[in-house]
């Protein structure tokens, strides 16, 4: 399933198995932590929600999670009220937070069976889920281990698949890679990514890691200072703020070469700055092989050409005047 699948996608439809939000807020005494935000997940869809510490993306999750109810606004979860029936919401969602509450002195195995009875599954439903999970996760051998002795990136592993033991509607994320390492990072990408393609799990991820958002998120929404702000594919909120660089190092005169250049389809305009020629294109790579043709016929000698796309920190940028960043 492709992030451009929902470009069009009908995100006025019906919450079940996906999430809606109307006029959400929360208040913490005189602090407005959330400021009435709105927004709708279609069932299957992975929806990222993008933002600094501090801009309200956890305490969103919590309310959505019915950890915390709502100053005002209502919100639906797999078509149930997170206020007026939580009891419905919790047993159709799972939820992995940002600090994972595992016990040390117990095994992987024995939490997942542990959670396993909380959701009020029978013994025989437990074993078959655990084998079910472990299949999705990647934890190996270290599940008959003491958590005491997991690397962060193992107990988040471990945490993602106790959110998983009574295979929920809808999955919580709570910037569920921070901290850990590149690999252990990709290994929770790639798991992500196969529950939502294999067993079309509706996932709901907060992250500050904006490469994050990019590979696996079909919309996100960015939120700053307790408002959703803008919300899009990743494609699409980046080709809103601007258009591609393309930046070449030559060496040699051309005296034409820039009016050449500036007549091919999709470039928008041309500078040259030393040994640099600048142009701003619709399409970077469609464009970049009439470039390099154009070029290649010219007196220039062509040392290097790059193609400079906007980025999810560009959108952010563009959006709230300041860059993400990571514990911003």
């Amino acid at each position: 399933m492709s992030p451009g699948g929902y470009e069009g996608a009908d995100h006025t439809a019906s919450v079940v198995g996906g999430i809606r939000a109307e006029n959400l807020r929360r208040k913490f005494g005189d602090v407005t932590a959330v400021d009435g935000v709105d927004l709708t997940v279609a069932p299957h869809e992975i929806y990222g929600f993008l933002g600094p510490n501090g801009a309200g993306k956890s305490t969103v999750v919590r309310m959505l999670c019915t950890l915390l109810k709502p100053t005002a606004g209502r919100a639906q979860v797999a078509g149930f009220d997170v206020v007026a029936d939580p009891q419905a919401v919790r047993i159709r969602i799972g939820v992995a937070l940002q600090e994972a509450a595992l016990d040390n002195l117990q095994t992987g195995r024995e939490l997942l069976h542990l959670q396993g009875r909380l959701f009020g599954l029978s013994r025989t439903q437990i074993e078959r889920r655990v084998l079910d999970v472990l299949d999705m996760v990647d934890i190996g051998d270290a599940i008959d281990r003491r958590v005491g002795g997991y690397s962060g990136g193992m107990k988040r592993r471990l945490d993602l698949a106790m959110a998983l033991i009574h295979n929920p509607e809808v999955l919580f994320l709570d910037e569920p890679t921070t901290g850990l390492d590149p690999a252990s990072r990709t290994t929770v990408w790639e798991e992500v990514s196969r529950l939502n393609r294999e067993r079309g799990m509706t996932i709901f991820l907060t992250t500050q890691y904006l490469e994050e958002a990019d590979v696996l998120c079909h919309r996100v929404g960015i939120i700053s200072q307790g408002r959703l702000v803008a919300e899009g594919t990743p494609h699409a909120l980046k080709r809103a703020i601007g258009d591609d660089l393309l930046v070449t190092e030559v060496a040699g005169n051309d005296p034409d070469i820039i009016d050449r250049l500036a007549l091919l389809h999709g470039v928008r305009s041309v500078t040259r700055d030393g040994d640099q020629l600048v142009m701003r294109v619709t399409d970077g790579p469609a464009v970049l092989s009439p470039v390099a043709l154009c070029l290649s016929e010219s007196r220039l000698e062509v040392r290097s050409i790059t193609v400079q796309t906007p980025t999810l920190d560009d959108v952010f940028l563009e959006l709230t005047g300041d860059r993400i960043g990571v514990g911003g």
